[in-house]
């Protein structure tokens, strides 16, 4: 059997591939003892190798097809074309081919498929879970759980999607062998995925030593010369990689400045359609660019052998986050480059994330109570509850992988079902999670061998000095940048003004407001100074806004006016009238005067307030609700067919500068353009 094992990686990898020793353990426990399996070993080691060495294997023996449970798209279709080089006709289902779920289902039950490739959100789909699980689960010859560290919410990257993989592994019929793999898992992770699929799981570990890699950081004072300080090392590397940033903002303002430097690069998030991301994928596969700007969102799975470099521009919270992302470089070349370039901002994007933690009792009982017998879509739910809709619909996940709430077609409904809050579990969960921001706080400063330092925190037993990384060399990276670089970053970074769109639809799930805003009730589109995660104005607008309230900075002013004057405006306003701020009206209200005075316009002053509107903790819907009628025009001003300059401090959700245009037209502006400091997102 290792013999034909062996000739089907040779069609799989090339005519000199051989299996390991350690490979071969886990195929065997797979196909002769049909155990289930926990392989947790490092980037490139070949996982991919043993599942489908055993499928074949497995399929030669009769066996029905293999189910991988698979989480990125990028992931799939690697995996697709690699399973077709040894003759393994694999296909999946997901969102971007809808069109062929039900020839793909008909190929399945004709015996024609050897692989299908599912996400995890695919599993709890209602048309799929009671459909076509069902009788997966009663043919699957061999169930494959990849990155199956997501199961486990101790995990760096836990989805709740991936807990319902228990019941396909409950609804399977005995023997059936199953193989669930990661590299990035420490041993409270291993224990927990090891619990999940069965008290007799064979764990199989390797080391997560990458000889290939090289480690090294360097802390700059600001974003300008971070990225001037990228610009400058890119131009010295070799090959082509990737360059990962933390939010979807950095990754188009950092290509597009290494485009205007002579640098081939593309963004690449979570924000991309399908198409622009599998184009970028293949550009970056084909050397077409040398760098893919991204998000987490090119992460697991993502094998180019050839990738030269890994380089963050902002530190992920957690070292065992780091390590799985720059296990994409030096999979099949001798020396690849890993650079870490944290940033003041870093931390406020973590807690940003760590806010969408699981909720407290308290919302989650709310959710319950408003599911009791009664079927409703999560938008229906936003009105009810004090939760955002990201924070709401991972948690209705979870409950539904609990068995307090079900998906059904049409939203979600209550079981009945008793649950209990484990309070102490997510309190300690929380408590992880700002230990390995601690963690990957003290990479940065370590003067300790750094690949050493990430194996530990994956509690790997083997963890020792790599004698590769800039510490153990005693080279630290410069921090030298070339002064025409540095200005070219500081003028790009510098610029301020970002386009606000205007909200043109009210939320759903509201009974009082519905449909779509009047045309003539709608602000025009607005600016802001810049995005509160910007690289750029970022960081100086998140220090305003946290100060204590004063009147407008002068730099702030200066920069405020930049964009007005870049503002390409059909007609100047004539006018200027402010928000109304509980916690930062001298910055409103003074920024609002000086732009009445440098632009000659009226200073109509600042709307009336109606009451007490909350924005805290609350969704998209609730804000709506809680600012509608909350702003009154005094009876003072004539706004006859004005132009209105409508100043605020920040703009999260949009509805304050919604409601407050709704107001202001409807009592005689001809137009109200909003212009605000801070954008969140």
């Amino acid at each position: 059997m290792r013999e034909r094992a062996e000739q089907v990686l040779q069609a799989l990898a090339g005519a000199g591939a051989r299996l390991r020793d350690d490979q071969w353990t886990a195929i065997s426990a797979l196909v002769e003892a049909h155990r289930r399996a926990l392989v947790v070993q490092r980037t490139g080691w070949g996982k991919s190798a043993v599942y489908f060495v055993a499928t074949a294997l497995l399929r030669e023996q009769g066996a029905g097809p293999t189910v991988i449970v698979s989480p990125l798209l990028a992931l799939m279709r690697n995996q697709v074309s690699a399973a077709e080089r040894a003759g393994i006709r694999a296909t999946t289902v997901n969102s971007s081919n809808v069109d062929q779920w039900q020839e793909v289902y008909d190929e399945i039950n004709a015996g024609q498929i050897d692989v299908l490739l599912v996400s995890p959100e695919r599993l709890n789909n209602p048309g799929f879970r009671d459909e076509v699980l069902p009788a997966l689960a009663g043919t699957a010859g061999l169930v494959v759980i990849d990155e199956a560290h997501c199961i486990s919410d101790w995990g760096h990257d836990f989805r709740p999607d991936y807990r319902r993989i228990r019941t396909l592994l409950e609804d399977l019929r005995p023997g059936v062998p199953v193989l669930a793999t990661t590299a990035t898992a420490n041993a409270r992770v291993v224990a927990d995925v090891a619990t999940q699929l069965g008290n007799d799981t064979l764990v199989l570990r390797g080391t997560l030593e990458r000889e290939s890699l090289h480690l090294s950081a360097a802390v700059l004072p600001d974003p300008a010369r971070r990225l001037a300080w990228l610009v400058d090392w890119l131009r010295r590397s070799t090959g082509s990689g990737i360059v990962y940033t933390l939010t979807v903002a950095a990754t188009e303002d950092v290509a597009a400045f290494l485009a205007s430097q002579g640098i081939s690069a593309v963004a690449y998030s979570g924000k991309s359609d399908d198409a622009e991301r599998r184009q970028a994928e293949e550009d970056l596969l084909a050397n077409r660019i040398k760098v893919l700007v991204a998000t987490s969102a090119l992460g697991m799975g993502f094998d180019k052998p050839d990738l030269g470099f890994v380089v963050h521009l902002g530190a992920p919270a957690s070292p065992i986050a780091y390590y799985q992302q720059v296990g994409r470089a030096g999979r099949g070349v001798e020396r690849a480059e890993v650079v870490l370039l944290p940033g003041r901002e870093d931390e406020a994007i973590w807690q940003y994330f760590a806010s969408l933690a699981f909720p407290p009792e308290e919302q989650v009982r709310q959710v319950l109570t408003a599911l009791d017998g009664v079927t409703l879509s999560t938008a229906a739910l936003e009105p009810r509850v004090e939760l955002r809709r990201t924070r709401l619909e991972t948690m209705l996940k979870v409950l539904d992988v609990d068995g307090a709430v079900r998906r059904v077609q049409g939203g979600w409904t209550g079981t009945g079902q008793p649950w209990a809050y484990d309070a102490d579990r997510y309190a300690q969960v929380e408590a992880d999670r700002k230990a390995e921001q601690k963690a990957m706080r003290d990479y940065v400063s370590t003067t300790g061998c750094r690949m050493e330092y990430l194996r530990r925190q994956l509690d790997d037993p083997g963890a020792e000095p790599c004698g590769r990384c800039d510490n153990c060399l005693g080279r630290p990276l410069s921090t030298d940048v070339d002064a025409s670089t540095l200005q070219a970053a500081q003028e790009a970074l510098g610029r301020p003004g970002i386009v606000l769109e205007p909200r043109k639809m009210w939320p759903t799930g509201l009974e009082e407001l519905k449909g779509r805003i009047g045309a003539d009730d709608q602000a025009a589109p607005g600016r802001a100074l810049g995005r509160l995660s910007d690289l750029g104005w970022g960081t100086r607008l998140r220090e305003l806004l946290r100060a204590p309230d004063q009147p407008a900075p002068q730099d702030v002013v200066n920069a405020v006016v930049t964009v007005l004057a870049a503002w390409d405006w059909e007609e100047r306003p004539t006018a200027v009238v402010a928000v109304p701020s509980r916690s930062r009206p001298q910055l409103v209200g003074s920024l609002a005067a000086k732009l009445a005075e440098l632009g000659r316009l009226t200073p109509l002053g600042t709307l009336e307030l109606v009451g007490q509107p909350s924005h805290a903790g609350s969704n998209s819907a609730q804000r709506a609700r809680s600012v509608h009628g909350a702003f009154v025009v005094p009876l003072s001003w004539e706004l006859d067919g004005q132009r209105v300059l409508l100043v605020d401090d920040r703009s999260d959700s949009g509805w304050t500068l919604t409601e407050a245009a709704r107001v202001l037209r409807r009592a005689g502006a001809g137009a109200v353009l909003p212009l605000v400091l801070g954008l969140d997102g």
